[in-house]
Formats: C-alpha cells, sequence, structure tokens
C-alpha cells in the first residue's frame, strides 16, 4: 500500500508549499546550494538599487534613525 506523504492532501494535487520544497530541492540538486546565496546576493542589490532611486539616500538616513527607537 502507498504511504501518505506528509502534507499531502490525498487528492493527487500538490500544495503550494509541497510545489515549493519539491521546485527549492530541484534546484538545488541541479545548480548546488551555493546557487541560493549567489541569487540572494542579486536580489538584494536590485532591491536596494530600486529603492534608493525611488526614495533617495535620505530615506535610509531616516530609517537608520528610527531603527533603534520604537
Amino acid at each position: 500500500m502507498a504511504q501518505k506523504r506528509k502534507g499531502s492532501t490525498g487528492n493527487g494535487k500538490m500544495s503550494r508549499a509541497e510545489a515549493g520544497r519539491k521546485g527549492g530541492l530541484t534546484t538545488k540538486t541541479r545548480h548546488g546550494p551555493e546557487f541560493f546565496g549567489r541569487i540572494g546576493r542579486i536580489g538584494g542589490k536590485k532591491g536596494g538599487d530600486t529603492t534608493k532611486k525611488r526614495y533617495g539616500i535620505e530615506f535610509y538616513q531616516t530609517i537608520g534613525r528610527k531603527g533603534g527607537s520604537r
């Protein structure tokens, strides 16, 4: 008898969590774990550049001052 996978919906369909996990493991197998670090740095750089263009350097100064206070 086939075993039910943990988190499986049981109707033959895959949940979003299962799909994401499966895709991540496949990517890790194909490209290696260091791939995630590389694309993470690229994403962070792009996001930072976009924010800097959109809000300016003063935005970072303001949020930096607010960082320690609540």
